[in-house]
């Protein structure tokens, strides 16, 4: 078996700004110190920072009043700023930059009276986040059918505005359907699906009609992770995500030539080195990693 190994993949800048705020957090209070939800979308991250000493709450209720408290790369709400600080949390503040830019845009146009369409999961952590900026002007929207469907006030006055880890695919589709809805729909001044989303997607596209199988290394609950999947299936290729080698059904490598293998953005690189490992246990192996994009951006740590 050959096997196709994408790069870019695994850590983007934000998830691996978020990860060291947090052992850096440690190591300046001690354990414990509290994550809201966690940290990032994988379970295995989430593992390694608990067992140092983090502990992670679903709400900040559970957070002793004057510890310390870091949001996720995610990014929150005012209203969780509202409560921590009611708290007298001592807060860190992980939010990736780009999710950032995001809410700036939210407050930006919100406070100029758009109404906001944000194209997104509903119910992802990174989109309850962002809608909290400007609730009563956001509406969420996930597909073309809701282009259509959805109603604003004044159809002049609109702007759009995107998760960070949405399908480039998808992403084009339904902004052409937007521009066709309201032809004055405002653009963001810059893409907001992130750098390392794109690159990765843009590997995937670039490198899966060589591979009889692509296997995505990455969280189930990664959204950026399930669009690489499903960006392959789409191609017409078997496509699975497995959060780590143990997933592996091995019926999967029954007569494959080429595997292309890749991870999302919140995947640590000894997840996809253990499934090298599994497949090269089991076969005779050649590897070639492909580059398609130099990735050299760096986030300030927030502590």
């Amino acid at each position: 078996m050959h096997i196709i190994l994408a790069k870019p993949r695994g850590f983007c800048a934000g998830v691996d700004r978020a990860i060291r705020s947090v052992e850096k957090a440690l190591e300046q209070y001690g354990a414990p110190v509290y994550v809201l939800k966690h940290i990032v979308h994988n379970a295995h991250v989430v593992a390694h920072l608990r067992a140092k000493g983090a502990v992670f709450v679903q709400h900040l209720d559970d957070v002793p009043e004057q510890a310390p408290l870091l949001f996720s790369a995610h990014g929150v709400g005012p209203e969780q700023w509202r409560l921590a600080r009611a708290r007298q949390l001592q807060i860190i503040d992980a939010t990736c930059p780009l999710v950032e830019k995001v809410h700036n845009e939210i407050r930006r146009f919100a406070a100029a009276g758009y109404a906001i369409l944000y194209i997104g999961d509903a119910g992802h952590d990174e989109t309850l986040g962002a809608i909290g900026w400007a609730p009563d002007n956001i509406q969420v929207i996930r597909t073309e059918e809701d282009v259509w469907t959805v109603s604003v006030a004044d159809p002049t006055k609109v702007v759009y505005i995107t998760q960070t880890t949405l399908s480039l695919s998808d992403y084009q589709d339904i902004i052409a359907a937007l521009g066709k809805r309201f032809p004055t729909i405002i653009a963001p001044s810059k893409p907001d699906i992130c750098y390392a989303t794109s690159n990765r997607q843009k590997a995937v596209m670039a490198l899966a009609h060589q591979a009889d199988l692509v296997l995505v290394v990455g969280d189930p609950e990664s959204a950026n992770s399930r669009r690489l999947r499903d960006i392959a299936r789409n191609m017409g290729k078997p496509a699975h995500l497995i959060p780590d080698a143990d997933a592996i059904d091995d019926s999967w490598l029954k007569d494959v030539s080429v595997l292309l293998l890749s991870s999302g953005a919140s995947v640590p690189e000894h997840l996809v080195d253990a499934v090298i490992r599994h497949i090269r246990a089991r076969y005779d192996c050649t590897l070639a990693e492909h580059t398609l994009a130099q990735e050299k951006v760096h986030f300030k740590l927030p502590i």
